[in-house]
């Protein structure tokens, strides 16, 4: 019976150890995002290791440019003992790859900027998510351009709108729609409106569209501009600059307020960049990766849904903006 009831306490005081040891491994967060070189995600990534600082966990930084490769650093973060990690996948169809892969590693996971779907086009209830409201803020891109044409004295009726697509990723047409429809409530007539599908979300791809889109429809003299972010307005803008239609003849509103704007808004002459709805890098960053920490840590699972919006900014008051949403 001595045996036994020694055996007893050694086996709890093993076990006791054993919890104690994992309870004081360091906590790693995984932020995996699609396009590691744009701004906005540079951006995200310095948020998000602030937030690493602040709590003392260790932030796992990794660019996943397609699915392999996607698939391949999830293996990669479990295989570094990451418990959680933030997402912002390449195609927001690979959600049911990513909560596979999650739940075979026993792995926690926050999806961000683009909402993961299932096989049937649904978001996935049980991944927590921030994003914006798309179309919302395209509205606002479509409001601030309404104003500027008004400032401007230009008559709608005679203006081209020019939508840089990519119809393929949800968040870029609920942003786009959301501009056309306040551009249409203000008049414009549905025959001026132009799609340019874009093959990639940079700068680059953006440009070749609009350049097809500028050759094919002439006869616009005066043009808008907008898209999903501040790379395809500044595609479209250097394609117009390409043919002579500067900053009197074109107006492009982008999204995300990146560090191409600030670009912009930074050149000596105005340029046909006009402005960027600003949404915040510093919640999408720090607020996801704080959120997986203490989910981590506490068992504090996040919110399932946190939408959130922006401010249009200009050259004129980019100071102030930034100074508002903590930048």
């Amino acid at each position: 019976m001595q045996r036994r009831t020694l055996a007893f306490w050694a086996m709890a005081a093993l076990a006791s150890l054993i919890a104690t040891a994992q309870a004081a491994e360091p906590i790693k967060i995984g932020f995996l995002v699609k396009q590691a070189e744009e701004p906005w995600f540079q951006d995200e990534w310095r948020f998000a290791e602030q937030a690493a600082k602040e709590k003392g966990f260790t932030l796992v930084k990794i660019g996943i440019p397609n699915g392999e490769k996607m698939m391949a650093a999830i293996d990669n973060l479990a295989a570094q003992k990451v418990q959680g990690f933030v997402i912002c996948a390449p195609d927001v169809k690979l959600g049911a790859a990513v909560a596979r892969a999650a739940r075979r590693h026993k792995l926690k996971v926050m999806s961000v900027d683009d909402q993961l779907v299932d096989g049937a086009g649904k978001p996935i209830a049980d991944i927590p998510h921030m994003g914006i409201s798309g179309y919302e803020i395209g509205k606002q891109v479509g409001q601030g351009m309404v104003e500027e044409i008004k400032a401007r004295g230009w008559n709608l009726a005679e203006v081209g709108a020019l939508r840089i697509a990519f119809d393929q990723l949800p968040t870029a047409r609920e942003r786009t729609q959301g501009a056309l429809d306040a551009l249409k409530a203000a008049g414009l007539p549905a025959a001026n409106l132009v799609d340019a599908p874009q093959a990639k979300t940079d700068t680059e791809s953006a440009f070749n569209a609009a350049n097809i889109a500028f050759t094919k429809n002439a006869k616009f003299k005066r043009w808008v501009a907008f898209g999903l972010n501040d790379e395809a307005v500044l595609g479209a803008v250097r394609a117009a600059e390409g043919r002579g239609l500067k900053q009197d003849a074109m107006l492009g509103i982008g999204i995300g307020g990146s560090q191409t704007a600030l670009n912009e808004f930074s050149k000596p002459t105005p340029t046909a960049f006009f402005g960027t709805v600003l949404i915040s890098p510093k919640r999408h960053g720090y607020e996801t990766a704080l959120n997986v920490y203490q989910w981590v840590a506490e068992n504090k699972a996040p919110a399932a849904l946190t939408l959130t919006n922006g401010i249009l900014m200009t050259r004129k008051n980019q100071a102030e903006v930034r100074k508002t949403m903590g930048l």
